[in-house]
């Protein structure tokens, strides 16, 4: 089935020439011009992904994203300018799903959406087959994986799917260091590249909206130069 991907780039020269690209590999490729135009689309169409600039006129791209997100899981790729770090923060805050620094090569652009698609499908398969494991629990974090709803202390957690996804790889590893190539493949579809912090800048909002254990020590460890530990808290 062809996947929908709406094009939101103020940028007509550089929109019109993803677009041909995106038509090229076989996407129906809906566009806009800026971030008004583009949120009223999202919200009133079908879309399998969003491609989403920043910087544009009427409403940047953070605003779109924010009340995007009310309602709507759409996997959101962002792309911002090289240095834009507090962006890509603020991005992923409010449920970007990955990030391109521009400028950036078309292609890199489609093998990006194609892995955050293929995450998804995965995703909607595992809902299908977990079993038995469909609900892990430790200590005070309860992780459905049918409904992709967690719960600490009975509570639920606003995670996004990035961060459901690094999650549940944590629990089901606790205790084990996952290095960033594995949590790169597993939350975001795709491998670790050369100064990607995607990964990181997930993985510090997780640790926000979980918190520490009760006697404060930190549920989430940082192995230097490895990886990411879940802690056994005993």
């Amino acid at each position: 089935m062809t996947k929908r991907i709406l094009l939101i780039e103020d940028d007509q020269e550089l929109n019109e020439l993803l677009s041909e690209f995106l038509a090229l590999e076989n996407f129906d490729v809906d566009q806009a011009f800026d971030g008004e135009q583009g949120l009223n689309m999202a919200l009133s169409g079908n879309y399998d992904a969003l491609v989403l600039d920043i910087m544009m006129p009427k409403m940047n791209g953070l605003d779109l994203l924010k009340q995007f997100r009310i309602a709507h899981k759409t996997p959101v790729l962002m792309l911002t300018a090289r240095s834009d770090e507090v962006d890509r923060i603020l991005g992923f805050e409010m449920g970007a799903d990955d990030y391109l620094p521009k400028p950036c090569n078309p292609r890199e652009i489609i093998a990006r959406i194609r892995a955050i698609l293929r995450r998804v499908d995965m995703d909607k398969a595992g809902m299908q087959t977990t079993g038995s494991r469909q609900v892990m629990v430790r200590e005070d974090v309860e992780l459905n994986h049918n409904t992709r709803i967690v719960s600490k202390d009975g509570k639920p957690l606003d995670l996004t799917s990035t961060e459901f996804n690094l999650l549940a790889s944590l629990l089901e590893n606790a205790g084990r260091v996952l290095s960033k190539e594995e949590l790169t493949e597993t939350a975001l579809g795709r491998k670790l590249t050369l100064y990607d912090r995607s990964v990181d800048m997930h993985m510090s909002n997780l640790r926000r909206k979980l918190g520490p254990f009760a006697n404060d020590d930190a549920r989430i460890k940082t192995v230097r130069g490895v990886g990411y530990q879940y802690v056994i808290n005993d």
